[in-house]
């Protein structure tokens, strides 16, 4: 399994989106130019130019013509796919940070940092088809968590939104009252920041990763826990493949701890465990500092990682990969 190379960042990757048909990969990074490539051969296709900070996550619409941009400018971008136009920007207070179009694409949820004196929030906006009819009002303000929100999800017919951040805590919030409906518990959850949440393809349950180094898989609608993979490194980035029972689940340390333990200590490989036995049925290693983003094709055939290196690594899974026997 030979990666392909896909130089087109210069700073640290921070999200990885794949388009719904699988043929597109959309790339965000601190150098605040998200990037487009062809998912088969990781040629680029082009850029998203117009932020003037850290892009911090995307999303692409069912049907791949608009693009939505969350970044440390204190703004979310709207994008054309095709032409790389911008279409709106959403202004903020605040960093935006998560971002994620509803099912049907005429919503979205966008969460903003704990910035100077504000308060973290998750905030929903209606997506207008004509970029015209588009406006800034918040349809729903979520607050009162502690901590930064790092991922904010939509959960089955957008009933619900699904929180998780530095606070440890999973949320589970309605969204049209905006009341919190479930939280995780504090002795089987997480311990420390949840880094990153990823959803299965037919949205029963999640995977979540923290820096407590460990991913643990929940039934969205119960929020019970069913599954806990243990690493021996925080965990910045998960996935749930598609296609087959496995779950994969990247990280490392921070640069700035790298230095103080031993030189084996900078284990930078995606590592793949089994979702049903907990068990690790390999790795990929490759990329120069710890994998900050992570993502499965749509059919379950490759996959590509983000790292603090400013690469991102496409993968073809070869023939072994979908016969492993445990």
């Amino acid at each position: 399994m030979r990666p392909i190379l896909m130089k087109g960042h210069e700073r640290p990757l921070t999200f990885l989106r794949y388009n719904r048909d699988g043929d597109l990969l959309f790339s965000c990074a601190k150098d605040h130019t998200p990037n487009v490539w062809f998912a088969d051969n990781g040629d680029r296709l082009g850029t998203y130019r117009g932020h003037n900070g850290a892009v911090w996550s995307c999303d692409v619409s069912r049907d791949s013509t608009r693009l939505i941009t969350g970044s440390a400018d204190q703004t979310a971008k709207l994008w054309d796919v095709q032409t790389g136009t911008e279409l709106f920007t959403f202004r903020f207070d605040a960093p935006a940070r998560s971002v994620e179009f509803a099912i049907g694409d005429g919503l979205a949820v966008i969460t903003t940092d704990n910035f100077m004196d504000n308060v973290p929030t998750a905030q929903v906006k209606r997506i207008a088809d004509d970029p015209d009819d588009q406006s800034e009002e918040a349809l729903l303000v979520i607050s009162g968590i502690k901590g930064r929100i790092n991922r904010a999800v939509w959960g089955p017919l957008n009933k619900t939104i699904i929180t998780a951040g530095e606070d440890a805590t999973i949320r589970i919030w309605d969204t049209e009252t905006g009341t919190c409906l479930k939280e995780s518990d504090k002795e089987q959850g997480h311990q420390k920041t949840i880094t990153s949440l990823s959803k299965s393809a037919d949205w029963s349950h999640f995977l979540t990763g923290s820096l407590d180094k460990s991913a643990k898989l929940w039934d969205t609608r119960t929020l019970t826990l069913i599954k806990t993979y243990v690493t021996e490194r925080p965990v910045n980035a998960v996935d749930i493949s598609p296609l087959l029972d496995h779950v994969v689940i990247g990280g490392g340390q921070d640069a700035m701890n790298v230095t103080m333990t031993d030189r084996r200590a900078g284990k930078f490989e995606a590592k793949f465990f089994h979702k049903i036995l907990q068990e690790e049925i390999g790795g990929v290693k490759g990329h120069f500092g710890p994998i900050n983003a992570l993502a499965f094709n749509p059919d379950g055939r490759s996959f590509s990682s983000g790292g603090e290196d400013g690469y991102v690594r496409l993968h073809h899974f070869d023939s072994d990969y979908f016969n492993i026997k445990i």
